[in-house]
Formats: structure tokens, C-alpha cells, sequence
């Protein structure tokens, strides 16, 4: 069962029952529950308990595998366990950013910054826009991106009645994209080390790793085409299917989400503004986390580098879940100096800050059941058994690129990971390569990483897309179903372009398909939309 088509099943039930149902929490416990009934030969027993122990892991910094009931609350009393400091991190910083927002929201900087916007972006595709631009220059991480441009675009889209869903499509469109083919990120140096130890295997060395990666970027097709199909979204206002549902709503009503579906991550509606608020109120908290954290990302770099110290090296080891806590808390710092020296608010300063920390909970329980269906998916080996269908393919080298492109696309969708897949196939499209055609090694890698982006778009396990609808103040389930429509078309325009890349081994051709086919694509788009 194992590493076999069928550890392919808990994550697409999670996917279908998402989908069929729009409650993200069950669809993932479900999930989580048959993955680990198929991992335990159906014993519920031990189902329970390695779910049990994956939970606990995610906290605690400890083997989880073999664990019964009760063994782990004991082992922590009698020997103490270090907290998984990755995860854990991140659970603090979103709670430091939601206390941030709360804070933000009393001082009364967001309806100040709402006001300010609205005088100076006048329209709603201006708004839209100015999203997707935040989204291009803040690449350093996609994790940062995600939960800082929702959180300074949302007062200004808000005011211009643009739905969440939306807004979380146009973070989540532009963070993976730009951190994928930007260098100087987390993403970057974490490829091109990668890309190294490949190169240095198959003794490469016509190429450096930095040039390798620069020269894939446009052989990153996905990337590009998501990046120009969503500014054409924006500046056309291509809305179809369950996005137009969303955008009506917003336009006619006001409603920005669907309030059937409960509180959204991130609604602090209790709070009462200040009326003295001013946009320096949301400028400084957020100029100070953004400042915070890239210092902290550039020291754990610098202090995590052997030998040469270099911008690369610096992005390769730095400690991302580290400098986004330490970052966050000296936006909070700012953030609660500001509220000091206010008139006094309705709402109190530790009410705010329960108001902020509750506020970022429904996106931590999503965050635990993703973390525990992926522990579980990886125990199931799905990633090793999509690998090893590329390893054992007997397929033209023609067809190479758009094969691995679609198998990445599976397998970061099937385990909510991008840089899992990256771990996983880049290595093998790089063993593939060497043996079939050595030239073949920069666009079979491209085509890893651009599936490897799809796939995540794609995924209700994903984190990255959790964190857009969180930063954007979405339900989760309404930015997996708003946004997966325009996955599948760069996908497509993707495979196609692929195909010519294949067949013609240019890039410049490729390019041009891509284009022409995108342009195609946001004409038909356009009328569509019109006559819908």
C-alpha cells in the first residue's frame, strides 16, 4: 500500500471533500483519518495513536514513530522534549501578526490608510493592482509575503468592495511565483543549493549554480504565465465561475465573504477604532516588521554561514521561521507604542490583543490537521511513489519536460509541499538527464520547479495557500475553489508550451507559444466575463 497508487487516496479525498462539503477542517481530519488507517493496516487503534503522535511532534522535537498513548506525555514529564521550533515559530508569528492587526485596527490606522488609498487609487482595478505590485517586490519569502501583503492591501480593497476571495488570489498568485524565480529569497538559495550538490553529482561544469538558476527562470513557464494572468485578472477584471459569485457579492452588497461559512482568519470586527487614527498608525508596525525581519533573516544568515559570507549564502542558511517571529515582534513593539499615546479607545489594549491572538486561531487548527495529513502522506511515501513513475518512464526525451512538469504538479498537490517536490525531483530529473541527454538537465529542472508551483496553487493542504487566505482575511475553502479555475489555465497554456519546448528545444519559442496562448486566453476571457 505503501509508495503505491494508492497513498494517493487521502489526498485527494481531503481535495473532493473540500470541495463537495466547503469545510476545510473535516475534510482534512477525514483525510488525515483514512491515511492513517492505511498506514496502520486499518488498526484504529494504532491509527489513533500515530495521529496521536504526529500531533504531538508537530509541538515537541521527537521521533513520533512507534508511539502508544500516554508515551509521549511521559517521556516529556521524565526527559523534556525541545519545541519543534520550526512550527512552533510559525504559530507564534501569526499570532504576533494578528495581535499586530488587532492593534492596528484600535490605533486606528487601517480606516486611516483606507481613507488615504481611497483618495489615490479611485478605482477598484488600481486597488487590484497595486496588490499584485506589493506581491512582485515583496519576494523574500513567500510565507512573509503572503501574510504582509494581505494584511496593507486588505484596508484599501476592502473600501473597494473587492471580495476576499480575490484578494487572496492576487497574494497568492504573485508570492510563490516571484520567491521561485527571484535568487535573493529563501526559495532561491534553497534551489540553487540544491541545484549545486546536482551539478556537483553528475560533474556539471558548464554551468555555476546561480547561472543554472537564472538561466531556468524563463523555462519556469508556470511562474511567468501566473504572474501575467493574474495582472491580466486585475487589469481586466476577469472574473468567471465561482470568483464572479464572490466579486458580485462584494460589488452589490458590501459582503466581502461569505458569512455563512463563520468568522474568517483574521476578522477583529469586535475592536472599536480610534477616530484620531492616522496612517503612520499601519505604515510604521508594518515598516517595522518588514525591517525586523529581513535584519534577523541577513544575521541567522550570516550566523548560520561556514566560510564565505555572500547574499546567497546568507539566504541559504538563514533561520526564516526565527526572523519572521523576531520581526514580529518588533512591529508589535511599534504597533503598541503607537496605541500608548492614543486617546482612549472603547476597546481596551489586552482585549485587543485576545481579540487579535483568537482571531488567528481557525488558520492555526487549518495549519495542524495540513501538518498532520502531510506527516501522514509522507509515511504513505506518495511523493516517492510519483517519483519513481518519472524514474521508471521509457518516454521520448521530447516529452520529458511536460512529464515531469505534470508529475511535480501531483505531487506538490498531493502533499501540500513545494519544497518537499523540489527535495524529491530535482534530483531525479537531474539523474534523468545525465543518463538520457545531458542538455536536457536546465528545462527538466524548470519544469520540476514550475510543477512543483501548480501543484501548490492547487493544494487545500498547502501552507503558503493557507497563509494567502489568512493574510487576506478569506475563508480557506473559498480561496482553494476561487483560485484552482486559474491554476488549471496557466496550467494548460503551461503543458503546451512544454510540448514546443520539448520538440524544439527553444526557449525563445516556448516563450512566445506562452504568450500568444495567454493572450488568447485573456481575449476569450474578456468576453466571457461580459456576456456571463
Amino acid at each position: 500500500m505503501e509508495s503505491s497508487i494508492l497513498s494517493l487516496v487521502p489526498p485527494i479525498l481531503a481535495l473532493v471533500m473540500v470541495i463537495l462539503t466547503r469545510r476545510v477542517l473535516l475534510s482534512l481530519g477525514t483525510g488525515a483519518i483514512v491515511g492513517a488507517l492505511m498506514v496502520n493496516n486499518f488498526n484504529p487503534l494504532d491509527a489513533a495513536a500515530n495521529i496521536y503522535g504526529i500531533v504531538m511532534g508537530i509541538i515537541f522535537d521527537f521521533d513520533v514513530e512507534h508511539v502508544t498513548f500516554g508515551s509521549v506525555t511521559r517521556a516529556i514529564i521524565d526527559e523534556g522534549f525541545a519545541i519543534n521550533t520550526w512550527e512552533f515559530f510559525i504559530v507564534l508569528f501569526l499570532l504576533l501578526l494578528g495581535m499586530m492587526a488587532a492593534l492596528i485596527t484600535r490605533s486606528g490606522g487601517s480606516r486611516a490608510f483606507g481613507e488615504w488609498a481611497m483618495k489615490r487609487v479611485r478605482t477598484r482595478v488600481g486597488a487590484q493592482l497595486l496588490t499584485v505590485v506589493l506581491g512582485l517586490i515583496i519576494f523574500i519569502d513567500d510565507y512573509f509575503n503572503s501574510l504582509t501583503v494581505g494584511n496593507v492591501s486588505r484596508p484599501l480593497t476592502d473600501r473597494h468592495r473587492i471580495s476576499r476571495a480575490k484578494l487572496a488570489y492576487l497574494v497568492d498568485s504573485t508570492a510563490a511565483p516571484m520567491c521561485v524565480i527571484a535568487p535573493i529569497s529563501s526559495w532561491g538559495a534553497y534551489i540553487i543549493a540544491i541545484i549545486a550538490g546536482i551539478f556537483a553529482t553528475h560533474s556539471v561544469t558548464q554551468y555555476e549554480a546561480l547561472q543554472a538558476f537564472l538561466l531556468m527562470v524563463p523555462m519556469n513557464i508556470y511562474a511567468l504565465v501566473a504572474i501575467g494572468l493574474v495582472l491580466a485578472v486585475a487589469w481586466f477584471n476577469l472574473d468567471f465561475g465561482a470568483m464572479k459569485a464572490h466579486e458580485e457579492r462584494a460589488k452589490k452588497t458590501g459582503e466581502l465573504f461569505n458569512a455563512n461559512l463563520g468568522p474568517i482568519p483574521g476578522s477583529q470586527d469586535d475592536i472599536l477604532a480610534s477616530e484620531k487614527g492616522k496612517v503612520g498608525d499601519l505604515v510604521w508596525p508594518i515598516v517595522a516588521l518588514i525591517a525586523g525581519t529581513v535584519f534577523f533573516m541577513v544575521t541567522t544568515g550570516i550566523e548560520g554561514t561556514e566560510g564565505d559570507v555572500t547574499i546567497l549564502t546568507i539566504f541559504e542558511n538563514t533561520d526564516v521561521a526565527s526572523a519572521l517571529v523576531y520581526g514580529g515582534l518588533f512591529g508589535l513593539a511599534i504597533a503598541l507604542i503607537l496605541n500608548v499615546f492614543k486617546p482612549k479607545s472603547g476597546t481596551g489594549l489586552g482585549t485587543s490583543l485576545v481579540i487579535g491572538m483568537k482571531s488567528m486561531l481557525p488558520a492555526i487548527y487549518i495549519l495542524f490537521f495540513a501538518w498532520t495529513l502531510i506527516s501522514i502522506i509522507g509515511d504513505l511515501g506518495t511523493g516517492t511513489y510519483l517519483a519513481s513513475l518519472v524514474e521508471q518512464s521509457n518516454l521520448h526525451p521530447m516529452f520529458l519536460p511536460v512529464i515531469l512538469f505534470i508529475i511535480a504538479g501531483f505531487a506538490a498537490f498531493s502533499t501540500g509541499t513545494s519544497w518537499g517536490t523540489f527535495g524529491l525531483l530535482l534530483p531525479i530529473a537531474g539523474e534523468m538527464a545525465a543518463v538520457i541527454d545531458i542538455t536536457l538537465i536546465l528545462p527538466m529542472m524548470a519544469a520540476v520547479l514550475a510543477g512543483s508551483i501548480f501543484g501548490d496553487h492547487c493544494s487545500p493542504i498547502s501552507d503558503t495557500t493557507i497563509l494567502s487566505s489568512t493574510g487576506a482575511g478569506s475563508h480557506h475553502i473559498d480561496h482553494v475553489v476561487t483560485q484552482l479555475p486559474y491554476a488549471l489555465i496557466a496550467a494548460g497554456i503551461t503543458v503546451i508550451s512544454y510540448l514546443v519546448l520539448g520538440f524544439t528545444t527553444s526557449v525563445v519559442l516556448s516563450l512566445v507559444v506562452a504568450f500568444a496562448l495567454l493572450v488568447a486566453t485573456v481575449i476569450v476571457l474578456r468576453k466571457w466575463s461580459a456576456n456571463a
